[in-house]
């Protein structure tokens, strides 16, 4: 039995999961799928004081207080920044980080270093606008409902009408704190890079190109968009089940 931890991008929360969650268990495995805070259900505990090193300890303290280890940790988009500084704190605990998709940090390095910077002044304009100077309402100037399809690619009605009522604003530290890791790249667990296919990103096929010309990564493809959890969850599951494997 493995056990998976499963950790959500800015704007979603644990539900995000709940496709593919059940198909992991299905298979005998344990999963975690915590809500990072300011998000989902915990969007009441939203504050100006939250930043990345908040949601890193919303990770680490559920490999903690469930005293879990060999866990395999997976990160989707913004949440492989989150992992990457997780994985630092917490080696011991973990067998594999899954990128899912992921950006994946540098040491000093922050979400928003990683955005491009043709982005940065829409959302920095949201922010001002919409967020009272703390808070990333969303990715883009487009309201959710036109921006989701066209960009992820979540075209079924269904998850649609599930998805976009549960989105949430980001704290803006989520995106501006730095990771600082403490350990060389030799005392990291084992690392995977899981790239969507079918969702097009220079940033993406860079950390995969990298991934698959390094001894210290294993790599592969999954025909699916950005949210493969909600638009693919058991092509992702059987790709996470041989990663388990």
């Amino acid at each position: 039995m493995a056990t998976f931890v499963l950790v959500h991008p800015a704007w979603f929360g644990g539900w995000c999961w709940n496709k593919l969650a059940p198909l992991l268990r299905a298979a005998g495995h344990a999963v975690y799928a915590p809500t990072l805070t300011g998000l989902g259900e915990r969007a009441h505990l939203a504050s100006p004081e939250i930043g990345l090193g908040t949601h890193v300890d919303d990770v680490v303290n559920v490999l903690t207080f469930e005293d879990l280890d060999e866990v395999i940790l997976v990160g989707n988009s913004s949440a492989g920044v989150v992992i990457t500084a997780v994985a630092d704190r917490a080696p011991e605990r973990i067998a594999q980080v899954v990128y899912l998709d992921a950006f994946v940090p540098a040491d000093g390095q922050s979400m928003w270093d990683m955005i491009s910077p043709d982005r940065r002044p829409a959302m920095e304009l949201l922010v001002e606008t919409e967020g009272n100077g703390w808070l990333l309402p969303r990715f883009a100037a487009a309201p959710w409902e036109q921006f989701v399809p066209q960009a992820w690619q979540v075209t079924d009605a269904a998850d649609l009408q599930w998805v976009l009522p549960r989105l949430r604003p980001t704290p803006l530290g989520h995106f501006t704190e730095p990771v600082h890791l403490q350990r060389p790249d030799a005392e990291q667990p084992h690392r995977v890079y899981v790239r969507c296919r079918h969702w097009p990103n220079p940033s993406f096929d860079r950390y995969a190109a990298t991934a698959q010309s390094s001894p210290a990564w294993a790599y592969c493809e999954l025909a699916a968009p950005h949210l493969p959890h909600i638009t693919h969850p058991r092509e992702l599951s059987a790709v996470l089940l041989d990663i388990a494997g």
